[in-house]
């Protein structure tokens, strides 16, 4: 009996130690299991124009211009498709529904996970029909195409009608706006 107990003990473990189990597979770097892991690529890109051929990004959706920035220099960081450039000296054109608004000031902010175009330190602009604002800042939602002004702003229509206020929302023609 102790015979039968050995000699099926040792039939037992040669049988294991002939049938290895296979080396577990490491995923491959584009399998789902290895990107969910894999840690993005943090880009720090930085560029400056020169004084006849500025830093220029066209923004493009659907084949038609959402907006067009000229700027002397910039400095994007973050990860690819989410960054967050800085822009100095900027001029923005914003182009909807066949209206537009042209807009300098010292600092635009592309942020690209927010969905926004952001204008700081004093801005100045003017729609594609005459009017005029000006706002501490300025901040145009790509999503609504709407914008959004804050400190010190002034609007005047080319007939010479001025609206002061805090703050502002509207579309890019200045037509339906709501002033605080």
């Amino acid at each position: 009996m102790m015979r039968r107990l050995l000699a099926l003990a040792a039939l037992g473990i040669a049988a294991a130690g002939c049938n290895p189990q296979p080396p577990k597979a490491t995923p491959s770097p584009s399998s789902p299991a290895a990107r969910a892991t894999a840690t993005p690529l943090i880009l720090d890109i930085r560029g400056h124009g020169m004084p006849n051929h500025p830093v220029h990004l066209i923004q493009e959706v659907h084949n038609r211009v959402d907006y067009d920035l000229l700027a002397s220099s910039y400095e994007s960081r973050g990860p690819q498709g989410a960054s967050r450039a800085v822009f100095q000296d900027a001029r923005v054109t914003f182009h909807r529904n066949g209206s537009s608004i042209a807009a300098t000031a010292p600092q635009a902010v592309v942020d690209q996970f927010a969905n926004t175009v952001t204008l700081l330190g004093g801005v100045h602009a003017r729609t594609s029909s005459g009017m005029t604002l000006e706002c501490s800042q300025l901040v145009y939602v790509r999503a609504t195409g709407m914008l959004h002004g804050d400190g010190n702003v002034v609007v005047t229509d080319p007939k010479g009608f001025r609206a002061t206020g805090s703050s502002f929302d509207s579309d890019i023609s200045l037509t339906h706006m709501r002033m605080q």
